[in-house]
């Protein structure tokens, strides 16, 4: 439509003005559409985020391998180095050990959020947070894992309603007394059955403890879970597979930081020091304690490990034993991840210290 003008006078707004009109006349001067303008300097100098993503990712890519194959005799050298192999192999070690057990908790987590509904858990819990802590106990002894599942269970049972204080005695209870678990202690130790025993109630004793801790002094702004991506709309099949993917990535990228951790200190902790603290009775339970938190071995393995360390005495492996599966480098970035920093920096020095205690005094009664 053409503009209208009134006695030599500016333009005079029409109603309804076609959109080209307005975009190309304003104040009679005509201006060129933005699609058929040409990069400017401006331009030039600030690409997109995009632009400078598609650019920059082949290259960087291409000088790190030149880079790599530029230095390939050292790179090589290096990674046939004593500490390299060592530390290679631990690692591998914790990450083919976990890796199953963590897929089977994230796929439990994904069913709990989706099939589950919450008043089952409502049902199946004691109202009270003090009989619902033991009950959730217990009930670790049913989820046949390590750490590595029972991790994101108990996010998954926090984020359906369950007390925290039942979701952690379960965290902990679970990978220590679970029938695996229990069955591999007893082939690694076949001529001391009452370690059996002594496992199984100083690790349920420390789970309780801590559950009913955690009810007595936690606080709720302590236990910040991450934002987790929403699948309302979805249907059930979509929903859990999104939630499996989500954990997965989420949950094994700290498990790849603890395992690097486990190795790094493996690699460079002299075995002189270990043989030293295995003559005194405090020193060598407080050795296998920290060993426990340094090597991150799955607690479906750990048995193994500690009957092979003849040189300590049954009440010192026993506490490597209890420490383990429930706080190493591995579960401590687990925890970070799942419930916050500000949580695992204050639950893991409690629980340590709580396990090293009740594992010392059960050890001395039973063993």
């Amino acid at each position: 439509m053409p503009v209208r003008t009134t006695g030599g006078t500016g333009p005079v707004a029409t109603t309804n003005p076609a959109p080209q009109e307005t975009d190309e006349t304003v104040g009679h001067e005509t201006t060129e559409p933005v699609a058929d303008k040409g990069p400017g300097p401006d331009d030039a100098r600030h690409p997109s985020p995009d632009d400078a993503r598609h650019l920059n990712s082949p290259l960087l890519l291409t000088l790190l391998l030149l880079t790599a194959v530029m230095l390939q005799g050292p790179i090589r050298g290096a990674l046939s180095a004593p500490v390299m192999q060592s530390w290679m192999t631990v690692f591998v070690a914790v990450m083919v050990q976990a890796l199953p057990f963590l897929v089977l908790g994230v796929l439990l987590s994904a069913a709990i959020a989706v099939f589950v509904p919450p008043s089952f858990f409502a049902r199946a819990l004691p109202k009270r947070p003090a009989l619902a802590v033991p009950v959730a106990g217990v009930a670790g002894a049913v989820l046949p894992g390590c750490e590595c599942a029972s991790v994101p269970v108990a996010g998954a049972l926090v984020r359906r309603g369950v007390t925290p204080a039942a979701a952690l005695a379960f965290l902990l209870s679970a990978p220590a007394i679970n029938p695996i678990v229990l069955t591999a202690t007893a082939v690694a130790f076949p001529g001391d059955p009452e370690m059996v025993l002594a496992r199984f109630v100083a690790s349920l004793l420390v789970a309780c403890a801590m559950g009913w801790l955690w009810h007595r002094v936690g606080r709720t702004d302590w236990l910040r879970p991450p934002d987790r991506p929403t699948y309302e709309g979805q249907g059930k099949g979509a929903a859990f597979w999104g939630s499996v993917r989500h954990d997965v990535t989420h949950a094994g990228g700290f498990l790849v930081i603890g395992a690097m951790a486990a190795a790094t200190l493996k690699a460079v902790v002299p075995e002189e020091w270990l043989r030293a603290a295995a003559g005194n009775p405090v020193f060598s339970v407080l050795a296998l304690a920290v060993l426990a938190v340094l090597l991150s071995i799955c607690s479906e393995a750990d048995a193994f490990v500690a009957a092979s360390l003849t040189q300590f005495s049954l009440t010192a492996r026993l506490t490597f034993l209890v420490v383990g599966p429930m706080i190493d480098l591995k579960l401590f970035a687990m925890q970070a991840g799942t419930f916050g920093r500000a949580f695992a920096l204050r639950f893991a020095p409690a629980t340590f210290a709580l396990a090293v205690v009740v594992s010392a005094l059960t050890g001395t009664v039973l063993l």
